[in-house]
């Protein structure tokens, strides 16, 4: 029995060990080879601007109303905008900007904006009010594609006068995403010890999510894949990324679409691997009066694997919208 006991104790010792005392003294070093200033790695059109202390990288073209703002999807940045950004130019105001943590705008990992938590949704669909104001406008129709989809809807209910329209490309509405448990397990020092540790492997895979995000991956270049790949190249990004996957999500997002009660457009590649085509179909379903447009032989990033027929449905509709207003 004695012995029994002993080992029984023995074992739930080793097993503190492990859970709680290995995982604090694992070395996380930060990344080599990476930069701290945003605008080595810009691009020729980059801007950059401060938001209540936040380094927002951003792209704007064209003049006059109405306002389009561009929000990109996870891991991705205003690069994935590029084939529609002039084209859209001509119709009015068309913004683009890298939320955090992703593309070229800061990652305030130590304490430089401490009045909110600069990686949750609600912090970013704040920006996209105030990038709406900075530029003069009182309110814009949002293009979002995949996790912006989800940032365009909650902006629209957090604040419902700065949204004329949404078009909602690819959006990641329902489910996807962190599991909700792994916010509470981030609290847990010894998991937010190692969390960039866990993260640091999207360098690598991402890789192959982005081919996998075209109906025709052959159409991936080495160009796309090394501007894709930017901005993992500045400081503290897997330290940003572990805190927005384990930042404060939305609740309920799915269940409100009914009060969406302004013009939408949803879009969706028929070959979408990502977000499968039939949860566009369902998302248009439950926004009231919503649009459905599907792109044949496209994934999940229409503006770039087939912008005329992108820009042919888009178009359209900003311009019925602006002729509401």
């Amino acid at each position: 029995m004695q012995r029994s006991t002993s080992i029984i104790f023995g074992t739930i010792g080793i097993l503190f060990l492990i859970v709680f005392i290995v995982p604090l003294v694992i070395p996380v070093r930060p990344l080599g080879n990476t930069i701290s200033d945003a605008a080595a790695l810009a691009w020729p059109e980059s801007r950059f601007t401060n938001v209540n202390g936040l380094n927002v990288h951003y792209r704007i073209a064209g003049s006059g109303a109405p306002a389009m703002v561009l929000l990109h999807g996870f891991g991705a940045s205003v690069y994935s905008w590029r084939e529609v950004i002039r084209p859209l130019s001509a119709y009015g105001t068309v913004i683009a900007f890298d939320y955090p943590p992703f593309g070229l705008t800061a990652r305030p990992v130590s304490g430089e904006i401490t009045n909110r938590d600069p990686f949750s949704i609600a912090s970013s669909a704040a920006l996209v009010r105030d990038m709406i104001q900075l530029f003069g406008f009182s309110n814009a129709v949002l293009v979002g594609n995949s996790l912006g989809g989800m940032l365009a809807v909650v902006t629209a209910f957090d604040y419902r006068e700065s949204v004329t329209g949404l078009v909602l490309v690819d959006a990641a509405i329902y489910g996807g995403g962190p599991p909700s448990w792994l916010h509470s397990l981030a609290q847990f020092p010894q998991v937010d010890h190692i969390g960039p540790l866990i993260v640091r492997p999207l360098q690598e895979t991402g890789v192959r999510i982005l081919v996998s995000a075209w109906h025709d991956s052959n159409r991936v270049t080495a160009d796309i894949i090394s501007n894709y790949s930017r901005p993992v190249q500045m400081s503290n990004w897997d330290v940003a990324l572990w805190r927005f996957t384990t930042a404060e999500r939305p609740k309920g997002i799915s269940h409100r679409l009914k009060e969406l009660h302004l013009p939408v457009l949803v879009v969706s590649g028929d070959d979408d691997r990502l977000v499968p085509m039939s949860n566009s179909i369902r998302l248009a379903r439950d926004i009231p009066g919503a649009r459905l447009v599907i792109i044949s032989n496209c994934g999940h990033v229409p503006q770039e694997e087939q912008p005329e027929r992108f820009l042919s449905a888009v178009i359209p509709f900003i311009s019925d919208v602006t002729r509401r207003r």
